[in-house]
């Protein structure tokens, strides 16, 4: 079954719950980065725009069904109303009971409401439907435009849209999909993948996908430092994980037997600690009391010549402690030969686009994910709880 659009949903004088994805990074209650706010917007004001009597859910950190003040979503309706230039976004003081119905029972066509939290209730991660039936409660039409919780089967994301005959995809997750259904199909080649991060074994399942789509993979990050370890390298006091040496190996010759030119690096920049303002560069082996914080200057050029000249990238996954400016640089030098490919260039989330948009670069691509896991699943070629609920 196809997926319906927003522009194709009844909406006018309808309640629309809409799931989106205001899981933002806090510095107290301050907003540090308001993307996932901006990136629904143009969901957000068609509904309205369109009379629909919009009621917004979403999760903000992990409180673990337990009501966490740090983790109210207050911020996030201020910084929606600043957004759409209205004097005020009402939140609830729950996301389901008396108080949430009398709060979207008044709401009037065009106007919208903020629902407290979900997972201040337990049965949001336990995909619970008596809770979903509480949702419902709240809607006459679902939309979702939440991708980068739509890997997740939660209550909100897969049993309540199942719940509710009038559901489609917003904007932005229509272009989530559209995206990534690029890379899932014929590509345009040279195709290049470069992962990073900290665990090879939050990736294997995208690698050994990947390694049938690609041309070349390259590895980054502390991820590469058990590559580098499976091929006796000393990697100091670096991050490695010791269990995965054998499947680092069996990642290595399957891209030989399929012909992917596997890159890892070559040298690498230490430092004694993650504060270290001061960077010591070496090869592949590191001292004892030093660890591998970014990728090494010569690995950097290696990574951004291949890059540049792709035909399609897919990039997840930082090369180095990127926050600390002394080991940015190998993140940098990925992230400026993207902006510089003329390839189709897809960013897929996480702390990737976190390190693009310190760069300022992020408008330089193709696409930029709101949801990591969730793009990491998608391209691996897994259903998505939270589309397949949409069919």
């Amino acid at each position: 079954m196809a997926i319906r659009s927003l522009k194709d949903l009844p909406l006018a004088g309808r309640r629309v719950f809409c799931r989106v994805d205001f899981n933002v990074p806090l510095d107290g209650s301050t907003i540090t980065d308001d993307t996932r706010i901006r990136e629904s917007l143009p969901t957000i004001e068609h509904i309205l725009a369109e009379g629909g009597r919009l009621v917004l859910a979403s999760h903000l950190g992990r409180p673990k069904g337990k009501r966490v003040p740090e983790l109210t979503l207050e911020p996030a309706a201020e910084r929606l109303a600043e957004l759409l230039g209205v004097g005020e976004v009402v939140l609830t003081d729950d996301c389901i009971g008396d108080g949430a119905r009398k709060v979207v029972g008044d709401l009037r066509d065009g106007q919208v409401a903020l629902l407290e939290n979900l997972r201040f209730h337990a049965a949001e991660e336990k995909n619970d439907e008596s809770f979903a039936r509480e949702l419902a409660k709240l809607c006459d039409v679902y939309v979702n435009d939440a991708f980068g919780s739509s890997h997740r089967a939660h209550a909100s994301v897969q049993a309540l849209p199942r719940l509710v005959g009038e559901r489609g995809a917003g904007f932005l997750l229509e272009r989530e999909l559209a995206a990534l259904d690029k890379l899932r199909g014929e590509v345009a080649r040279p195709y290049v993948a470069v992962l990073g991060g900290a665990k090879v074994s939050d990736k294997i399942g995208v690698i050994e996908a990947l390694l049938s789509k690609v041309d070349v993979l390259v590895i980054g990050g502390a991820m590469a430092n058990t590559f580098l370890a499976a091929q006796g390298h000393s990697l100091g006091a670096s991050l490695v994980e010791d269990d995965k040496l054998a499947l680092a190996r069996a990642v290595v010759q399957k891209a030989e037997a399929k012909g992917v030119d596997l890159l890892v690096p070559t040298d690498l920049r230490t430092g004694r600690a993650l504060d270290d303002a001061v960077a010591q560069d070496a090869g592949c082996d590191v001292e004892e009391g030093r660890m591998a914080l970014d990728i090494g200057p010569e690995s950097a050029k290696r990574f951004a010549d291949v890059v540049r000249r792709a035909g399609s990238v897919f990039w997840n996954g930082p090369m180095g402690l990127f926050e600390n400016d002394a080991f940015a640089g190998g993140t940098r030098a990925v992230a400026e030969a993207m902006a510089a490919c003329p390839g189709f260039t897809v960013v897929g989330g996480g702390d990737s686009v976190a390190a693009v948009q310190q760069a300022g670069l992020a408008s330089k691509y193709g696409h930029v994910s709101t949801g990591g896991g969730a793009s990491l699943e998608y391209l691996e070629g897994r259903k998505l709880p939270g589309v397949e609920a949409l069919r």
